[in-house]
């Protein structure tokens, strides 16, 4: 059997994944819990938003341009206002 397979076999609910990793023969860092997406990188609206502050305001730095739109009511990190 195919480690993606084992993988596959992986169930959260039943035993702990350590465990069920240990019988298996695999890896734990091979099995990625699966988050929700809580904001998408791509949000046209926003990196437009961001691009006017910038174009605005260029010698603000991260923080200040991550702040601006937060107070706007927009989710962003601040990996997204640096370039």
């Amino acid at each position: 059997m195919s480690t993606p397979d084992r993988r596959a076999l992986v169930d959260r609910s039943e035993l702990s994944v350590r465990r069920q990793c240990q019988l298996l023969g695999i890896a734990r860092s091979g099995i990625h819990r699966l988050r929700p997406a809580a904001n998408s990188d791509d949000d046209p609206a926003l990196l437009r938003r961001i691009d006017e502050l910038f174009t605005t305001w260029p010698f603000l730095g991260s923080r200040r341009m991550t702040a601006m739109p937060r107070a706007e009511g927009h989710a962003v990190k601040r990996k997204q206002c640096s370039g």
